[in-house]
């Protein structure tokens, strides 16, 4: 039997004072790939934002990677962040430096200070996503794709049990999507890590089939598995 990773138990989840979504039941089990789908504007993103501890929990009970997160203060979020590997659709990345320094910032960030080990961590990432040649590029020297793929290299960095990725594909061209697709499920093979991915493209669901949840009128629902022959 799958050990769950992710549980959030009659959760309501808020913007400041307004209820974005209400009563939330939600789990998800180590290796697992579930899609968050949903209209523009329906709370995918403050969901995820909950489970990465941007948003305080106030209402529910929940749990991700161990943690809870009811009880997560500042203190515990960094350890909590150390288990959790984010994607963002509009990559974040520092662009005053190359991309072994931001993942190097990451790793200090994060407690590293063996300068060795740091170094054989970001070559092991880079070469996971395709880019071991790329360390020493400017992030405006590289193309979308690529600049998606250090924004999941970073995301790896600490070896995560969990991944969210916040309309990773958004911004890519179909060819670019379905790279870093692949590369996303590769990923939660190769790791066992889960993935929740948030997306509002029905073509990459479509294309490439697992358990999804959906964002609707301020609840949370299951969707039975598609697959589109």
């Amino acid at each position: 039997m799958s050990d769950i990773i992710i549980e959030l138990k009659h959760v309501n989840i808020y913007q400041g004072n307004n209820l974005i979504l209400q009563d939330v039941n939600l789990s998800v089990n180590t290796g697992e790939f579930v899609y968050l789908v949903g209209k523009t504007g329906t709370g995918k993103s403050s969901l995820l934002k909950t489970l990465y501890g941007e948003l305080p929990l106030k209402e529910g009970e929940g749990s991700i990677a161990g943690y809870n997160l009811k009880t997560l203060d500042w203190k515990k979020l960094p350890y909590l962040r150390r288990h959790l590997g984010v994607v963002f659709q509009d990559f974040q990345l520092l662009t005053d430096r190359n991309v072994n320094d931001n993942l190097k910032f990451v790793l200090r960030a994060t407690g590293w200070t063996d300068e060795k080990l740091m170094n054989n961590k970001i070559e092991d990432v880079l070469d996971k996503v395709g880019l071991k040649a790329k360390g020493f590029k400017m992030p405006y020297e590289l193309s979308g794709g690529e600049q998606q793929r250090v924004d999941m290299a970073r995301a790896l960095l600490n070896s995560p049990k969990v991944i969210l990725a916040d309309e990773p594909t958004g911004n890519l061209d179909p060819e670019t999507s379905d790279e870093i697709m692949n590369l996303l499920f590769d990923i939660a093979k190769d790791s066992e890590a889960a993935v929740i991915m948030a997306t509002h493209d029905y073509l990459v669901v479509q294309k490439y089939p697992a358990r999804m949840i959906r964002t609707e009128k301020g609840r949370v629902s299951e969707i039975s598995t598609i697959s589109m022959e």
